[in-house]
């Protein structure tokens, strides 16, 4: 067995050298093999670049497919050679450690931008090619010209021997000379073409402006004109032309003839539509892909007038799975299934099925009653996953979730309806798959906005976007200030202050959770030692700062607590860590050891929301917890009069068994000095709540403590 290259410079020479071995037999260079194969390195290079980049530049695999012209690999199979050897060594030779689906989906993305790059350049190249060929052929109008003015013989040696084909008639267009170079173009005898009149030379491809620039010529209204015109072949293939015809004057300055000059661009038309069809179409499974698919809707949306869109976007449940336990020939095999099942349910006019990468697919529908038809078309998607699809001899059952999204044209843009209908689709997939659900304005709003949110929050971190308020926790039995809990705002540019509730759930998706809990801990234990300086009279002031469950996990949890004590330098008893009930159940000691062992060096863990999960009240004693922090909720009944009496027994008995059990007991959300005297004679021990002051600046809690210092 062969050893892998050592690094990544030598797996991109290596997927060079494969590339350029299966290209270079169809190439026109006059480079040696080796010599052509390093030309090809540079171009590995931007592929891997393009593939491995944080964030993906389809306009790296365009310039390599420009490049791929520019070695003059201009022949259409060896842009499918190349095509293909990216897709089957480019993820393996230069994917890195990137996750393998990105990069199959990233690696196909630049197949179609490679092609798309190599059509342009290509058209390009062609375009230029064109204009020295037209200039030729107007010189050789004046040759002809010239020759059929002098002599005979000029004209004749001029005439058959251009490469080019020509052919001359009179005004009224009969033909009465034709050269070979024509005749082999047209693949007709002489006496045939020269039997019909111009006139008869007519296509279905022709557009109105052809004939009428012919009908001006001939009027002697213009001296030439230069078209694109498809002629039929007798075996009926058609011939497409490049023709400059061009108007032939007497001695005496007359109009006399007309000279047609003719360029054979059949094969390069070809080539041309074929490259068109590669850009524009899914490899895997022949559907257009998401180059043609956004042609299509923004045309659709442009139409305006009564016109109307509806949108299927589709994206099938647990696709991962079957590629990861069957293999991806097995997952293609699949797809290749799906897209012909799709393309069968959208055969009306106005229909259309995308696949726009990976196990996504579009569904597009156009006209004036799409608000019933789109209903419809989703049903019939669904009904055609719903029957298995048989792959190596295992039947899979395939489903799907689909975003609907219909409208009046002209009302948005194609990125905001495909933005909506992805959005939706994703509704779908979270309320558990198999389904289909209709765009919400107002659920896409705020979706919008927590993608919005969830993009910025990295930058908002290194921006210093966010800010700690402080709220007090007062002591039940003489109303003093013993500490506060650090509440973290965001200062968002555009929404404004924000609480955690908006983003603290997008950072734990993110894993953002992690930095930003180590800076919230290192600002409120800096702001803790702060206080502790001012007013050392007023007795040391805890500082509670909350974590999350994926602090919980990081390995660097208690490593870091202790480096920002010892660094800032506060007593671990000066900080109280707040968890949640619900982050705690079940908990193993693996988990808990962390705890354990900060609970050890003397800082305070406190059972938040205590109250609003299981509540499992044996497991209490494992718990390595100090404070229990009650829950808003038993503190709500307690705002009428009177008082709610049950939960003034389920307060008093969590109250009694956290006394025996040697834990303090904290109670959140007081509203009222009825609330706080309640909960006192109850023997709870500290509360916080709008009663004794909302979130605030630092310097705000400093003036409370020293008002009680001094009271």
């Amino acid at each position: 067995m062969t050893q892998d290259p050592d690094g990544p410079e030598d797996r991109v020479r290596r997927f060079a050298t494969i590339w350029g071995r299966a290209v270079y037999p169809l190439t026109a260079t006059s480079l040696t093999r080796p010599e052509f194969e390093e030309q090809l390195v540079p171009l590995a290079r931007q592929l891997r670049d393009a593939l491995c980049a944080p964030v993906f530049d389809a306009g790296r695999g365009r310039a390599v497919g420009a490049a791929l012209v520019d070695a003059h690999c201009t022949d259409p199979d060896a842009l499918a050679r190349a095509l293909d050897v990216v897709e089957s060594y480019l993820v393996l030779y230069c994917g890195g450690d990137g996750d393998r689906e990105e990069m199959r989906s990233r690696s196909s993305r630049l197949q179609h931008s490679a092609a798309a790059g190599f059509a342009h350049a290509l058209r390009e190249r062609t375009l230029s090619e064109q204009e020295a060929i037209s200039a030729a052929a107007l010189k050789a109008r004046s040759a002809v010209a010239q020759a059929l003015h002098a002599s005979e013989a000029r004209f004749r040696a001029v005439f058959e021997g251009a490469a080019i084909g020509i052919g001359i008639a009179t005004l009224d267009g009969t033909i009465i000379d034709v050269n070979k170079a024509l005749l082999r173009m047209l693949g007709a005898p002489e006496h045939v073409v020269r039997s019909r009149n111009v006139s008869e030379y007519r296509h279905a491809e022709d557009s109105p402006h052809v004939w009428n620039l012919y009908g001006e010529l001939t009027r002697g209204e213009r001296e030439h004109y230069h078209v694109e015109k498809a002629f039929y072949r007798p075996d009926g293939t058609a011939l497409w032309t490049n023709m400059t015809v061009s108007l032939l004057r007497g001695t005496d300055g007359e109009p006399q003839y007309q000279l047609a000059l003719m360029e054979d661009t059949t094969e390069r038309r070809l080539l041309n539509l074929r490259l068109r069809y590669e850009a524009t179409h899914d490899a895997l499974t022949g559907l257009p892909n998401r180059t043609l698919f956004f042609e299509r809707l923004e045309k659709a949306l442009a139409a305006g007038g009564p016109g109307r869109f509806g949108l299927c976007y589709l994206d099938l449940d647990g696709f991962k799975t079957v590629n990861d336990s069957l293999g991806h020939a097995a997952g293609d095999r699949l797809l290749v299934e799906v897209a012909d099942r799709l393309q069968a349910c959208a055969t009306a006019p106005g229909e259309m099925v995308a696949r726009l990468g990976g196990d996504e697919f579009v569904a597009l529908i156009t006209g004036e009653r799409t608000e019933e038809e789109v209903d419809d078309l989703a049903g019939r998607i669904m009904h055609a996953l719903s029957a298995p699809i048989r792959i190596d001899g295992r039947e899979l059952t395939v489903r799907g979730s689909i975003g609907i999204v219909e409208g009046p044209a002209a009302e948005r843009n194609a990125a905001e309806v495909l933005r909506s209908a992805d959005i939706t689709m994703y509704r779908a997939k979270s309320a558990g798959g198999n389904r289909f659900e209709l765009a919400d304005p107002e659920q896409d709003a705020r979706a919008i906005t927590r993608h919005g949110l969830t993009t910025a929050l990295p930058a908002a971190l290194a921006r210093s976007e966010f800010f700690i308020e402080y709220q007090p926790l007062v002591h039940l039995g003489d109303g003093s200030v013993r500490g506060a809990e650090a509440l973290v705002r965001w200062l968002h540019p555009q929404h404004g202050v924000l609480g955690p509730d908006r983003f603290i759930q997008l950072a734990e998706h993110t894993g953002l959770i992690v930095p930003l809990g180590r800076w919230v801990l290192e600002q409120a234990v800096w702001q803790a030692r702060q206080w502790k300086e001012r007013h050392a009279g007023a007795g040391p002031l805890r500082i509670n700062v909350n974590l999350s469950p994926c602090q919980l996990t990081h390995p660097g949890l208690v490593s870091d607590t202790v480096e920002i004590l010892e660094r800032v330098g506060l007593e671990p008893g000066g900080l109280c860590l707040e968890v949640t009930e619900s982050a705690l159940i079940g908990a193993d000691d693996d988990l808990l050891k962390p705890l354990r062992r900060l609970a050890e060096m003397g800082v305070d863990i406190a059972l938040d929301d205590f109250g609003t999960g299981y509540s499992n009240l044996a497991n209490l004693r494992r718990l390595p917890v100090s404070i229990l922090k009650l829950d808003r909720s038993f503190t709500q009944g307690m705002q009428q009069f009177p008082a709610d009496p049950i939960d003034l027994k389920i307060v008093e008995g969590i109250v009694s068994l956290a006394h025996n059990l040697d834990l303090s007991v904290t109670v959140e959300g007081v509203e009222t000095g009825a609330q706080a005297e309640q909960l006192r004679e109850l023997g709870c021990d500290t509360a916080q709540g709008w009663y004794y002051a909302r979130p605030g600046p630092p310097d705000r809690l400093h003036q409370l403590a020293m008002a009680d210092a001094v009271s």
